[in-house]
């Protein structure tokens, strides 16, 4: 088949839309179904269960997640540790990866590994060592108990990424901050930190997403809502009664936990693309 054939570049194009289509709706479509139930009042939910779209539109599902439970502490809970988590993971992470990318010493190569070993174990396998430690350093239920037990998954992944990023780093501009006379903690910060800050925003995002969304270490090491974060307490949330779903306010709250996330990306989306692409082209 010719690909110049006018018929041919036709159908692989309808081939290639057709494609995004699908694959927009398998994206788009639970999070619309998700905005759409969190708009249907509690009441009508089994009744408008197939439409698609709510007879009337309600804010009533995401007053009742704030009115029913501290909702909005658990929202702070989820800032503060994420964050926490992301800023100590970084901090931590330059240091390893400066080391790692840029210093020749003995056990590098095997260094590297027992990190990469370590993100390989699920959490279910950790989670018994890791409650004993939380409790044996009088960490339980405390927002930095969190944010110790997230960097066993968000640091090895912030260390090989950025230590990638830093392997492609020229040579000279170290160098250059040598002749100058800066230390190599200088050459780090003043040097190459500015560089490194599209991989910075892009591996920090994404290390942000996964303590946001992190459910088991933070549903076994809370006992109650001082530390309890937002995914946890969307899994406990319950009727007004017995007979009344609160389907309608998971939803609510699943949207509300999805938009700091959203915003997010958008914000940094360049950066993001720019930590993504850099060292894929070298020279």
């Amino acid at each position: 088949m010719n690909a110049k054939n006018p018929v041919v570049r036709s159908l692989v194009t309808a081939l290639f839309w057709l494609a995004v289509v699908v694959i927009l709706f398998y994206v788009v479509l639970p999070f619309y179904w998700m905005i759409k139930t969190s708009l249907t009042a509690p009441g009508s939910l089994s009744a408008e269960a197939l439409l698609w779209f709510p007879k009337h539109i309600t804010l009533q599902n995401y007053q009742l997640v704030f009115a029913g439970q501290p909702f909005g502490r658990n929202l702070l809970n989820s800032f503060v540790v994420s964050a926490g988590t992301v800023l100590i993971s970084l901090l931590l992470s330059v240091l390893s990866a400066y080391a790692l990318g840029k210093f020749r010493f003995k056990g590098k190569s095997v260094l590297m590994y027992v990190i990469l070993a370590v993100s390989v174990f699920p959490q279910i396998a950790v989670l018994g060592g890791m409650y004993t430690t939380i409790k044996a350093l009088g960490l339980y239920n405390n927002v930095f108990g969190l944010m110790f037990s997230y960097m066993i998954f968000t640091l090895p992944f912030t260390v090989w990424t950025l230590t990638s990023f830093v392997r492609e780093i020229p040579t000279e501009l170290e160098e250059a901050a040598y002749v100058d006379g800066a230390t190599p903690l200088q050459t780090l910060f003043k040097v190459l930190l500015p560089v490194m800050t599209p991989a910075l925003v892009t591996t920090g995002l994404l290390a942000f997403i996964n303590a946001w969304n992190e459910f088991l270490f933070a549903l076994t090491f809370t006992s109650n809502d001082s530390a309890r974060t937002a995914s946890v307490a969307i899994g406990n949330f319950s009727g007004a009664s017995q007979y009344e779903s609160p389907f309608g306010q998971i939803m609510a709250a699943s949207v509300i936990v999805t938009i700091p996330l959203i915003i997010l990306v958008l914000f940094f989306q360049r950066n993001i693309v720019s930590g993504l692409t850099a060292g894929a082209v070298k020279g």
